[in-house]
């Protein structure tokens, strides 16, 4: 079980720090769903992203992960109105169908990130573990 619950924490990782970078290739997106009452939405949009990739890093960082972990369910808190706003506004964003089961799907699929994150949220073997930092490091 260990070993395929690294492998989906480098997954969720990478998975995590794409869209993060996607979050500043291509914000017009995002910007587009922030829910309207919300000032200053490339920002927040921006933000979500530095987040997204420093969660994803972090993950795969033994020291930090768990505290990684936490702040991306926090993340996924934050971000889930953004859904919310798109899929009862019928917000239409290119390359996405433009279907009421995409938001069926979308908006359950946040809890599913946020229990993939929470996995992680339990303290690990640091040797066994997922990491980008050398294991000769870790184990000073």
């Amino acid at each position: 079980m260990n070993k395929y619950k690294e492998i989906l924490r480098v997954v969720l990782a990478i998975s995590i720090i794409v869209v993060g970078v996607t979050h500043f290739l291509t914000p017009e997106p995002f910007v587009k769903i922030v829910p309207p009452q919300l000032p200053y939405p490339l920002e927040l949009v921006y933000l979500s992203g530095f987040y997204e990739i420093l969660g994803g890093i972090g993950l795969l960082v033994p020291p930090v992960s768990q505290a990684a972990a936490w702040g991306l369910i926090a993340l996924f808190i934050a971000v889930f109105p953004a859904n919310i706003n798109m899929a009862v506004n019928h917000i239409k964003l290119e390359n996405i169908p433009d279907s009421p089961w995409i938001h069926v799907v979308r908006l359950p699929f946040q809890a599913v990130l946020i229990a993939w994150a929470w996995w992680y949220t339990k303290s690990s073997d640091w040797e066994k573990q997922a990491s980008i930092i050398p294991k000769s490091i870790i184990s000073r």
